[in-house]
């Protein structure tokens, strides 16, 4: 009896220490500072010249009129930039698919029926202006500068990608210039490759589990960005 209880209180004891040590935490620290991988990705997505992209709309977010959108991007062909590419944008209260084209300061749409219309810029950029990512002050790199309280949280895989996962809150006042409308702050996620710092994704999450999520890739290969015919 006596070496069954003690047999049985060792068991208990390894299990204990088992469950003691294994936690759903990551340990973070080994992970670089949150401050250094901010100023290093501030950096490097500023310095970006084109970019494929991606913007996805989950769930529904007050003031935002975009659903989602894929195109490229370069920081030639005007004062801020071109875009190109496809999207799903409200517009008149309806979800319409849409062909987009910015290039020297106008914005050219395209809806499911009909040629481009060229609509002034300042209409296009209250509904979307996809050159605003890459815009330094307005965009990604801002984002990412503006994170309050950083922490990095993870290392994971994104697309093939091994990144450092960094969370923060940003302002609305700051969210405002790359996503027009938004009326709340929001926690943002950079996913940011650990060779060069750049974002492979980003995740902002608002109020009423809505979230917004932006993809890069294919930086800085060649884009050329012309007024539709």
């Amino acid at each position: 009896m006596l070496m069954r209880r003690i047999l049985l209180g060792a068991l208990a004891l390894a299990v204990t220490a088992t469950t003691g040590c294994s936690s759903d935490e990551p340990d973070t620290s080994s992970f670089p500072p949150a401050e250094q991988l901010v100023q290093e990705a501030t950096a490097a997505t500023s310095a970006i010249r084109s970019t494929h992209f991606s913007l996805q709309v989950n769930g529904s977010i007050t003031g935002l009129s975009v659903q989602s959108l894929d195109g490229d991007l370069t920081k030639e062909g005007g004062p801020t930039g071109a875009a190109k590419g496809t999207g799903k944008i409200e517009i008149g209260g309806q979800l319409v698919e849409a062909e987009f084209v910015v290039v020297e300061d106008s914005f050219y749409l395209k809806g499911p029926t009909g040629s481009f219309q060229k609509i002034p810029a300042v209409v296009g950029a209250s509904v979307y202006d996809p050159s605003a990512i890459l815009d330094p002050q307005r965009g990604i790199a801002k984002l990412v500068s503006s994170l309050q309280n950083p922490k990095t949280e993870a290392e994971e895989d994104v697309d093939g990608t091994a990144t450092w996962k960094v969370t923060g809150q940003v302002g609305k006042d700051v969210l405002v210039a790359l996503l027009p409308g938004v009326q709340a702050d929001a926690e943002v996620s950079f996913w940011l490759a650990k060779d060069t710092k750049l974002p492979v994704k980003a995740t902002a999450r608002f109020p009423d589990n809505a979230s917004v999520d932006v993809k890069l890739s294919d930086v800085d290969k060649p884009v050329t960005v012309t007024p539709p015919a």
